[in-house]
Protein backbone atom coordinates (compact mmCIF):
# COMPACT_ATOMS: atom_id res chain seq x y z
CA UNK A 1 0.00 0.00 0.00
CA UNK A 2 1.30 3.44 -0.95
CA UNK A 3 0.76 6.46 1.27
CA UNK A 4 1.17 10.01 0.06
CA UNK A 5 1.69 12.90 2.48
CA UNK A 6 1.53 16.48 1.28
CA UNK A 7 2.96 19.52 3.03
CA UNK A 8 3.75 23.15 2.36
CA UNK A 9 0.31 24.69 2.08
CA UNK A 10 -0.73 27.82 3.90
CA UNK A 11 -1.83 31.42 3.59
CA UNK A 12 0.03 33.63 1.14
CA UNK A 13 -0.58 37.08 -0.32
CA UNK A 14 -1.30 37.56 -4.03
CA UNK A 15 1.95 37.56 -5.96
CA UNK A 16 3.64 35.36 -3.38
CA UNK A 17 5.15 31.89 -3.64
CA UNK A 18 4.78 28.51 -2.00
CA UNK A 19 6.41 25.14 -2.53
CA UNK A 20 4.35 22.03 -1.97
CA UNK A 21 5.94 18.65 -1.26
CA UNK A 22 4.51 15.15 -1.44
CA UNK A 23 6.36 12.19 0.01
CA UNK A 24 5.42 8.67 -1.08
CA UNK A 25 5.95 5.49 0.92
CA UNK A 26 6.93 2.22 -0.68
CA UNK A 27 9.23 1.45 -3.57
CA UNK A 28 7.22 2.23 -6.70
CA UNK A 29 7.75 5.99 -6.77
CA UNK A 30 10.51 5.99 -9.38
CA UNK A 31 8.47 3.98 -11.91
CA UNK A 32 5.26 5.95 -11.40
CA UNK A 33 3.87 9.12 -12.88
CA UNK A 34 3.08 11.84 -10.37
CA UNK A 35 0.66 14.73 -10.49
CA UNK A 36 -0.82 17.58 -8.50
CA UNK A 37 -4.55 18.22 -8.58
CA UNK A 38 -6.57 20.91 -6.89
CA UNK A 39 -10.15 21.43 -5.88
CA UNK A 40 -11.57 24.83 -5.05
CA UNK A 41 -14.78 25.23 -3.04
CA UNK A 42 -17.80 24.44 -5.20
CA UNK A 43 -15.68 23.35 -8.14
CA UNK A 44 -14.56 20.05 -9.64
CA UNK A 45 -11.09 18.71 -9.06
CA UNK A 46 -8.69 19.69 -11.83
CA UNK A 47 -5.23 18.63 -12.93
CA UNK A 48 -2.63 21.26 -12.13
CA UNK A 49 0.60 19.60 -13.28
CA UNK A 50 1.97 16.15 -14.02
CA UNK A 51 5.37 14.56 -14.40
CA UNK A 52 6.17 11.16 -15.89
CA UNK A 53 8.75 8.70 -14.59
CA UNK A 54 11.14 10.04 -17.26
CA UNK A 55 10.54 13.68 -16.29
CA UNK A 56 8.15 14.79 -19.01
CA UNK A 57 5.88 17.50 -17.63
CA UNK A 58 2.50 18.97 -18.47
CA UNK A 59 0.57 21.87 -16.97
CA UNK A 60 -2.90 23.32 -16.89
CA UNK A 61 -3.08 26.45 -19.04
CA UNK A 62 -4.02 28.50 -15.98
CA UNK A 63 -0.68 27.79 -14.26
CA UNK A 64 1.77 27.64 -17.18
CA UNK A 65 4.73 29.92 -16.59
CA UNK A 66 3.93 30.25 -12.87
CA UNK A 67 4.07 26.70 -11.47
CA UNK A 68 6.83 24.11 -11.82
CA UNK A 69 6.55 20.41 -11.00
CA UNK A 70 9.66 18.38 -10.23
CA UNK A 71 10.57 15.09 -8.61
CA UNK A 72 13.41 13.60 -6.57
CA UNK A 73 13.39 9.83 -6.89
CA UNK A 74 16.05 9.45 -4.19
CA UNK A 75 13.67 11.09 -1.72
CA UNK A 76 10.41 9.63 -3.09
CA UNK A 77 9.21 13.22 -3.31
CA UNK A 78 7.40 15.35 -5.86
CA UNK A 79 7.32 19.12 -5.59
CA UNK A 80 5.14 21.91 -6.89
CA UNK A 81 6.77 25.34 -6.93
CA UNK A 82 4.06 27.97 -7.17
CA UNK A 83 4.99 31.55 -8.02
CA UNK A 84 2.94 34.66 -8.76
CA UNK A 85 0.02 33.19 -6.87
CA UNK A 86 -3.46 34.55 -7.51
CA UNK A 87 -6.62 34.39 -5.39
CA UNK A 88 -8.07 31.95 -7.93
CA UNK A 89 -5.29 29.49 -7.04
CA UNK A 90 -6.95 29.01 -3.65
CA UNK A 91 -7.80 25.31 -3.30
CA UNK A 92 -6.94 22.04 -1.63
CA UNK A 93 -3.97 20.63 -3.50
CA UNK A 94 -3.65 16.84 -3.63
CA UNK A 95 -0.87 14.59 -4.78
CA UNK A 96 -1.52 11.67 -7.12
CA UNK A 97 0.66 8.67 -7.89
CA UNK A 98 -0.23 6.59 -10.95
CA UNK A 99 1.39 3.17 -10.99
CA UNK A 100 2.22 1.70 -14.44
CA UNK A 101 -0.53 -0.87 -13.83
CA UNK A 102 -3.04 1.99 -13.82
CA UNK A 103 -3.53 2.02 -10.05
CA UNK A 104 -4.03 5.47 -8.56
CA UNK A 105 -3.12 6.60 -5.07
CA UNK A 106 -4.08 9.91 -3.49
CA UNK A 107 -2.90 12.05 -0.62
CA UNK A 108 -5.29 13.83 1.72
CA UNK A 109 -4.35 17.25 0.42
CA UNK A 110 -2.98 20.52 1.69
CA UNK A 111 -4.86 23.82 1.70
CA UNK A 112 -3.47 26.80 -0.19
CA UNK A 113 -5.14 30.13 0.46
CA UNK A 114 -4.16 33.19 -1.56
CA UNK A 115 -5.55 36.31 0.03
CA UNK A 116 -4.53 39.74 1.18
Amino acid sequence: QVQLVESGGGLVQPGGSLRLSCVASGNIFSISAMAWYRQAPGKQRELVAGITNDDKTNYADSVKGRFTISRDNAKNTVYLQMNSLKPEDTAVYSCNLKHPWDINYWGKGTLVTVSS
